[in-house]
């Protein structure tokens, strides 16, 4: 521990709650203060921490997730009360179940003495227990040092996630004692030489493994260790939505990503593996493959053990650092002379036939497909672009290649709608230095499209795209896939180039493929917040997604 005031022993514990902040290298906060915040929002003025106002409180829990999961670092939100502590519900989900760092503050009615009753008043601590991995109301003052602590420990630690600090406003204004506890990092044990050799003897005697590389991965920043791994065995991969990017999908023996649970051209390849090595996946993802009895082995490489279920049952667990026990591997791995890549190499000819059909049809409103296209050839490698959630999640995971890790943000755990905006804003505060790109549908950008009033007061150069179908079109792609009659999932959008200059933002609204090309690629390059309504034609989705996949897939 140590002390911040060596002048007096005495801190207002608002005040002691802000230094806990700093000692943990907090840059923002993002939120909505109440009443009950006063106190804490008071202390902040003069602190280093910059607080981001945003206009919705779910739009500042997903940036703050977001910060956690770019940096490793907790994010940290704000809401008062009541209505303003359930409005982090979505985004406790999200973090939480994404493995992003994320703390939430929360504000309440003096727990001592109060004089209004229930107003406003919920059991905030327990409806955040089953979203969070800790939830506490601070009730002594001289407890925030250690609550900060702890709080951020379990948030960053494997697997990382949500944590929640209730702070009632008579305790933000008690005189406390002045310490801080140090910070102490954690470092992971890899497994055992035993486990190392038992693993071995799997993947040599395999005939045709297959390496996955899941979320954990790209958490981890195990790039140079994963892929000395890849290029001296010579192993295929592919990735899960969210471990894109971990290895530079141009590499050769990229197979793609497994956007979907079954029948896409890579689960050819899946169904011939005798084994699949799985780095850093775990089933909150939405499933890349379903195992089944008797079929394909499975070595799970993480953090944790695996999590048992009727998709997901692997003959064997690696747990431990997920850097080092690949490089533990590699430098015991001798490549066996049997191993056959062959039908692989088949497979990822086949998918790139079959990727890049659509890539120069220029029909407009555009395909989805050649909408990815236009935007991987203009985005720099390092661009980042962030996805909010709907039917081209998957054109985007299927379709676009990244160069290196977390470029693409997309969520596929919770797989909420509304957070492609407020994340590409705090992607763009961790990297002004990198072009963001925000994609979006027009259901879910009207989630929390009132975020684009933050992105300008802040400066932001920021671009969104809007794929707009006036319908809630994933749903109504597996309605049809379902055999129902279309009902139920069009509406009417406001103009959109008005609503963005009422904001202060700058509207375009391209009438070709080739316009869209030209606008995309000089606001990329221009100051402010551009947003582009993009007419999308997804007339294609079932014929191709569905029908398509499901009675060709495997002829390779």
């Amino acid at each position: 521990m140590k002390s911040f005031d060596k002048e007096s022993s005495d801190i207002k514990a608002s005040d002691l709650f802000v230094k806990a902040l700093e000692n943990e290298g907090v840059e923002y906060i993002f939120g909505i203060p109440g009443e009950e915040n006063l106190d804490l929002l008071n202390s902040l003025k003069n602190s280093s921490i910059q607080l981001i106002l945003t206009r919705h409180e779910q739009g500042a829990g997903f940036m703050a997730a977001t910060y956690g999961r770019l940096t490793g670092k907790v994010g940290v939100c704000m809401s008062t009360l009541g209505p303003g502590a359930t409005n982090l519900v979505t985004p406790a989900a999200y973090a939480n179940l994404g493995g992003m760092p994320m703390l939430m503050i929360t504000g309440q009615k003096p727990i001592k003495k109060s004089k209004q009753g229930r107003f406003q008043i919920i059991h905030t601590v327990q409806m955040m227990r089953p979203l969070t991995k800790y939830t506490k109301t601070v009730q002594n003052g001289n407890n925030i040092p250690s609550m900060v602590r702890e709080s951020f420990k379990l948030a960053q630690e494997e697997r990382p996630g949500a944590v929640h600090i209730e702070l009632p406003e008579d305790i933000a204004r008690e005189t406390c004692d002045t310490y801080i506890f140090e910070v102490q990092r954690v470092r992971y044990p890899i497994p055992s030489k035993a486990s190392i050799d038992a693993a071995l003897e799997m993947i040599q005697s395999a005939q045709r493994p297959l390496i996955l590389i899941g979320a954990g991965a790209n958490r981890t920043r195990i790039c140079t260790s994963l892929q000395d791994f890849i290029d001296s065995s010579g192993i295929p991969f592919f990735t899960t939505q969210m471990g894109k990017g971990v290895i530079n999908e141009f590499h050769p023996l990229c197979l793609g990503t497994a956007a979907l649970s079954e029948n896409d051209y890579l689960h050819c390849a899946i169904d011939r593996a005798d084994l699949i090595i799985n780095i850093g996946h775990d089933v909150v993802e939405k499933p890349p493959f379903f195992m089944k009895k008797g079929g394909t082995k499975v070595i799970h490489i993480n953090f944790g053990s695996s999590n048992v279920d009727a998709t997901y049952f692997p003959q064997m667990d690696l747990v431990g650092d997920i850097a080092g026990t690949i490089t533990a591997l590699h430098r015991e791995l001798v490549v066996p002379e049997h191993w056959d890549f062959e039908y692989y190499k088949r497979v990822i000819e086949e998918t790139r036939s079959h990727i890049t059909k659509y890539f120069k049809d220029d029909r407009f409103p555009i395909l989805p497909q050649r909408a990815v296209k236009c935007v991987r050839d203009l985005m720099p490698k390092d661009g980042i672009v962030t996805l909010d959630n709907g039917i081209y999640k998957i054109w985007f995971s299927r379709n676009y290649k990244c160069y290196e890790p977390n470029t693409l943000l997309l969520d596929n755990a919770l797989a909420t709608m509304g957070a492609g905006l407020p994340s590409a804003i705090a992607a763009k505060l961790v990297h002004p230095e990198k072009k963001v790109l925000s994609v979006c549908g027009d259901g879910g950008f009207m989630m929390n499209s009132q975020e684009l009033e933050t992105a300008v007061r802040l400066g932001l150069d920021l671009v969104v795209i809007i794929l707009n179908d006036s319908a809630y079109g994933m749903i109504r792609w597996k309605q049809e896939g379902m055999g129902f009659d279309d009902y139920g999932l069009e509406y009417n959008n406001p103009d959109f180039i008005s609503y963005a200059r009422s904001y202060g933002a700058n509207g375009h609204r391209p009438g070709s493929t080739e316009e869209f090309i030209e606008i995309l690629g000089k606001v990329l390059d221009s100051k402010g917040v551009h947003l582009i309504d993009l007419a999308v034609d997804y007339s294609l989705n079932h014929a191709i997604l569905t029908e398509l996949l499901k009675n060709k897939a495997c002829l390779v």
